[in-house]
């Protein structure tokens, strides 16, 4: 039967490479024809040949400056309560209902902290290490502190028709959610006090420069060409990276492999994982910072990747296991809106729908393995982020077409193979970095004041030990 089912899945895995060619040729033939090229435009008069002004003209007059509009910042405005859903409740639904009972409010309780924490942090310096003005390519300047010149005028580098801080707080729904992905890691054996000091350093230390490189104006992966349109790079694989960081540095929890640790409430997940699809609208579609056009290839793309990982981990669950489960197929669809973030706004219906399936395929092999590898990621935050943001970043490379955004570039199966090379410079860059800062955080914190709860506050849980409350009442 073992036999059988191995062979069952080599055929479709072969089914789903033959049917990825077709298409992607498909996809690239649906493409519009680009427009033939306009006729060139004469030069330039010299100083010499340009006319003088005739006397008494009047200066030209200054450009008008970016005007905000309305329906513009509603949308963007919109997209950053989706973001925040996505959190809370999202997120922590979604991870509280697959940990043990004793340990649920204490899961809920990361997201929502990590929520205020950051949106204190992103205030004070956190967008302006982010995106203040560039210093050396590297870092945000200081010179946006407390929001010290972020006002109510647009800015034309980030969205020439939003208010700045609309454009601002867009951003903080994504610092926040980044470090509240990477608790996943380390569920139900990181003490409270030391998760508060862990998730203000890496926020400060990985995810500003992070998102600085990738997303500002002087950011040197974005001078280098690399695509992210709603952050693979920055969000996932940091995340995902850090988590795996996490669990080598945290070790197994008690009982890892001996007990059992199944989910203790999976309708909580599938909920939490409902508003993941939900909110993830906002954060794909809303990086347009426009409503219009690109917004709504983002909406689209952002749908079908998701269905298709769903059903492609569904499948391979199936056959791997003999049975499709509940928490596979909302696992499943969370990797397919991982893998898509950076390519949404870049690729059209079906790339999407190829980018979904192998999502699916790859972030299951991922997640099988991990028993294979010894280490204890709780709740497959490396796994699914890591490896999905992985895929997904990579795959901007391969099926990028400026059909669908002019601003960006073509992949290698439109003609520019060198595209591919730059998304592989991006998620190594992203991999060593998040991993290797991250490593250097814990070790740190673990110096200084501890990473673990004790053995008795473990077995007791979290919700009892760090917060002397119950996530139900016992009668």
């Amino acid at each position: 039967m073992q036999i059988l089912r191995r062979l069952l899945i080599t055929t479709v895995a072969i089914v789903i490479a033959i049917s990825c060619c077709i298409t992607a040729t498909l996809s690239m033939a649906q493409q519009p024809a680009p427009a033939p090229p306009a006729a060139p435009a004469p030069p330039p008069a010299t100083p010499s040949e340009a006319a003088p002004p005739a006397a008494g003209t009047p200066p030209a007059p200054p450009a008008a400056p970016p005007k905000i509009d309305t329906g513009d910042t509603a949308w963007l405005l919109t997209s950053s309560a989706l973001v925040l859903i996505m959190t809370a409740p999202g997120l922590a639904l979604f991870y509280a209902g697959m940990v043990r009972e004793k340990n649920a409010l204490g899961t809920i309780m990361q997201s929502f902290i990590i929520l205020c924490l950051i949106s204190v942090q992103w205030v004070l310096w956190g967008y302006s290490l982010a995106f203040g003005p560039d210093k050396w390519h590297i870092i945000g300047g200081l010179e946006w502190l407390g929001l010290n010149g972020v006002g109510l005028e647009p800015n034309a580098d980030y969205g020439a028709t939003v208010p700045h801080q609309a454009f601002m707080i867009f951003q903080a729904m994504f610092a926040i959610i980044t470090p509240a992905l990477i608790t996943g890691a380390f569920a139900e054996r990181m003490k409270f006090s030391s998760f508060l000091v862990f998730t203000l350093l890496w926020a400060t230390f990985i995810y500003d420069p992070l998102a600085h490189w990738v997303w500002a104006v002087g950011g040197w992966l974005r001078n280098l060409g690399a695509l992210d349109f709603a952050g693979g790079t920055v969000v996932h694989i940091s995340s995902g990276v850090s988590a795996l960081a996490c669990a080598i540095v945290l070790k197994q929890r008690l009982g890892y492999g001996k007990e059992n640790m199944a989910p203790h409430n999976l309708p909580m997940t599938v909920l939490g994982a409902s508003l993941l699809w939900f909110g993830w609208f906002g954060f794909n579609a809303g990086s347009a910072v426009a409503a219009g056009g690109l917004a709504t290839s983002a909406f689209v793309v952002t749908n079908s990747a998701t269905a298709a990982a769903a059903l492609s981990w569904m499948v391979m669950e199936w056959m791997y296991r003999g049975k499709p489960t509940v928490l596979g197929a909302a696992s499943g669809a969370v990797a397919g809106l991982v893998a898509i973030t950076p390519a949404s706004g870049f690729v059209g219906p079906m790339s999407s729908l190829l980018i979904g399936v192998g999502a699916g395929v790859i972030c299951y092999l991922a997640v099988i393995w991990k028993s294979k590898l010894g280490y204890d990621d709780s709740l497959d935050a490396f796994g699914i982020h890591g490896i999905g943001g992985t895929w997904g970043a990579l795959a901007t490379g391969l099926f990028a077409s400026k059909a669908i955004n002019p601003g960006g570039a073509d992949g290698l199966f439109f003609g520019n193979p060198g595209q591919l090379g730059i998304q592989a410079v991006a998620v190594l860059t992203s991999w060593v970095f998040a991993f290797v800062g991250t490593m250097v955080i814990l070790k740190v914190i673990d110096v200084m004041m501890g990473l673990r709860v004790t053995r008795e506050e473990e077995q007791m849980g979290l919700d009892l030990s760090q917060h002397e409350e119950r996530a139900y009442s016992k009668n």
